[in-house]
């Protein structure tokens, strides 16, 4: 008895709140399940007076109801005020100024291992046309190239944008010094090698007999050295697909963790993909694409390809030969470019290719569309088990119309561990730019400068309590808050972040005087410059969360 009048004591006495704070480790995982969706007309246009009921889902083939339904319009970046409501700055604080938040990001990769210079002069020039008139505002683009020798991570800058494409340089595997005798590509070492073709090795031979100027009696020896110079190229080319493949994958790690819509644009003449292991990379990132919500665009940098017999050169082979090794050309430039077409197909981007105007390729696959979608869902019925589901995006009562969309998305794998299944949940809205309102939230900044060169930033979250499911415990209105502040720099890039875990013992009279809400203040240490703010709150009780974004400006 005296045990339980004792305890009931404490419990009474217990504080009815306490906070927690610890400094959260973030890696990146797949977003919610949102939907980027681009609808054109019969001409290319985006089509821009659609509704949400105009369009439906399907997971697996199963219609999923639309619960967040957003129009993007180009030009009319996303701003979310720093300082919202009635509440003021604390003294000698400051209200935070509003700069446009990145919401697009967009990955430019040049193969420059396997482009021809000529061709990769008119990239060049396009693209950097393309970026000097179409960068948004809200835009961040980066600049890679399948050698490594190019690299600039993601920012608005157009002239060092331009400056980094200026530097791009063919670089091939292995330069040859003069004509190479026979001149094999790839897909005939294939044929030669891999296939015993002996029609493409009879004419890999004669061509040695000609550009030797041998006759017919050394044809055991010209085919001796077609023969070896094939095994040469195909060691060549698989060397340069194989780390073509693992550049990409490298470039869609990198922008998983940029909080927007993610885009890669391969600028590349095409590669082949003939080997087991090449297939098995294709396959990998088509997967890891989706995994991480990155499109794929290709440009055929070789635009429209053609394929001209020089039969006035000196010392080749026969007319017959020659057109022989015209069609191998024309066979291997269309090989070469179905892994183009797959990596865009496979992940809901476009394919330019067949077409000399890149400037038009460039703005069709990179341009922000005048007016875009943004369709979110919770799937029913889902399984954490780490399945790939397949999406199929249909518009309603529209002809004529083209949609670009992602293909599908990984189910998030999970152990059956609340606790780390309720991180997950919040990691995965962190790195989303998706407003979520189960729970009212009001988000704020402020600053002060102690200094010219510091700053203290002050995220501060307003909590509605009135629509959090709380639970009776002990005679107390019982429920834990999960509250993440999280800056990234101007260019999408991860600075700090902080968790604050609010535990609630509330009696019924503190609810009922504190249901208008209360305010969470997150406080950080930084420089002058320019910062976005997300912040996502989770209630343990109903699991029900909020996300929104800001921007703030420190002078």
């Amino acid at each position: 008895m005296l045990f339980s009048r004792v305890l009931a004591a404490a419990q009474d006495n217990a504080p009815e709140m306490t906070q927690k704070d610890s400094a959260p480790t973030f890696q990146s995982k797949v977003n919610l399940v949102l939907v980027p969706v681009i609808v054109r007309d019969g001409q290319g246009h985006a089509v821009g007076d659609l509704t949400k009921d105009d369009f439906q889902v399907f997971d697996k083939g199963k219609v999923q109801a639309i619960a967040s339904f957003q129009i993007l319009k180009r030009d009319a970046g996303v701003q979310v005020s720093g300082q919202t409501g009635n509440a003021q700055p604390a003294a000698g604080a400051e209200a935070s100024t509003v700069p446009v938040s990145p919401e697009r990001y967009v990955a430019y990769l040049f193969d420059d291992l396997n482009v021809q210079p000529g061709d990769l002069m008119n990239v060049k020039k396009a693209a950097t046309s393309h970026i000097a008139s179409s960068l948004q505002a809200s835009d961040r683009a980066a600049v890679y190239s399948t050698s490594g020798q190019t690299s600039l991570d993601f920012t608005d800058d157009k002239a060092k944008l331009a400056d980094a494409i200026s530097k791009l340089r063919a670089r091939p595997m292995f330069q040859h010094v003069g004509r190479q005798c026979p001149d094999i590509s790839y897909y005939m070492a294939d044929l030669i090698v891999n296939k015993n073709d002996p029609m493409a090795l009879n004419a890999a031979t004669q061509e040695t007999l000609a550009c030797l100027g041998m006759d017919s009696t050394g044809t055991t020896a010209a085919q001796q050295q077609a023969q070896a110079t094939a095994t040469q190229e195909l060691a060549v080319g698989e060397q340069g697909t194989r780390v073509t493949m693992s550049v990409i994958k490298a470039v869609i790690r990198r922008m998983a963790s940029k909080p927007g819509q993610r885009l890669m644009v391969l600028a590349s003449p095409g590669f082949l993909a003939v080997t087991s292991e090449a297939v098995n990379d294709k396959a990998e990132i088509v997967d890891l694409a989706a995994s991480m919500n990155v499109m794929i665009s290709s440009v055929n940098a070789r635009g429209l390809f053609t394929t001209e017999m020089d039969a006035g050169q000196p010392g080749t082979y026969s007319l017959a030969n020659q057109r022989l090794i015209s069609q191998y050309d024309h066979e291997s430039a269309l090989a070469t470019e179905d892994v183009l077409a797959e990596l865009a197909d496979g992940t809901g981007g476009t394919f330019f290719h067949n077409n000399n105007d890149l400037n038009a390729g460039f703005a069709r696959v990179a341009t922000a569309p005048e007016v875009s979608y943004v369709l979110g869902f919770s799937p029913q019925g889902l399984k954490p088990d780490g399945s790939f589901h397949r999406l199929k995006i249909s518009v309603l009562n529209h002809r004529d119309t083209s949609i670009q969309a992602r293909r599908g998305y990984y189910a998030v794998k999970r152990g059956g561990n609340l606790e780390a299944d309720a991180k997950a949940d919040i990691e995965d809205a962190v790195f989303s730019r998706e407003e979520l309102r189960d729970i009212p939230v009001d988000l704020q900044t402020q600053f002060f400068k102690p200094g010219v060169d510091s700053a203290k930033l002050t995220v501060l979250a307003k909590v509605d309590l009135k629509r959090l499911r709380f639970k009776k415990l002990d005679g107390r209105n019982d429920d834990n808050l999960t509250v993440v502040s999280v800056l990234f720099d101007r260019n999408g890039n991860y600075i700090t972040g902080m968790t604050k875990n609010v535990e609630m013992k509330l009696r019924d009279e503190t609810l009922a005087r504190l249901a208008a809400g209360i305010t969470v203040r997150t406080s950080f240490d930084v420089k002058p410059g320019t910062y976005v703010v997300r912040l996502v709150v989770r209630d343990s009780e109903g699991q029900a969360m909020a996300a929104q974004n800001g921007a703030v400006e420190i002078p």
